[in-house]
């Protein structure tokens, strides 16, 4: 993943932006990064990734998270498919949206991960 890649993709949290506020803020827990934006507050699925950026965020930032942006993303529509986590009002993704299910069937990876 690269630094301008969105780890949070419910509020758009960027690595860069998660990677700055860890060095900026030095917050003492990995949950005082919801801080930044609200990351990890909305579907759930980057709280294990935000775990990563704050143990590991003076290391290189860009081998934290080693999905490819597309796969990263077809990996939390799966989550929210296998009802694991429900994403803010107005995703694509969320079950009560007209699109939900074009949108879960376009994120849906090669072979399934279902």
């Amino acid at each position: 993943m690269k630094l301008d890649d969105e780890v949070c993709l419910c509020f758009h949290v960027s690595l860069r932006k998660l990677i700055n506020f860890v060095r900026v803020e030095k917050p003492r827990r990995a949950s005082q990064l919801s801080q930044c934006f609200g990351a990890g507050t909305g579907c759930g699925w980057c709280r294990p990734f935000l775990k990563k950026v704050f143990q590991q965020a003076d290391q290189h930032p860009e081998e934290l998270l080693s999905a490819t942006p597309d796969d990263y993303a077809s990996g939390r529509a799966a989550y929210i498919r296998a009802g694991k986590g429900v994403p803010p009002p107005g995703d694509p993704l969320r079950p009560d949206a007209r699109n939900y299910r074009q949108a879960a069937k376009q994120a849906k990876p090669e072979g399934g991960l279902d």
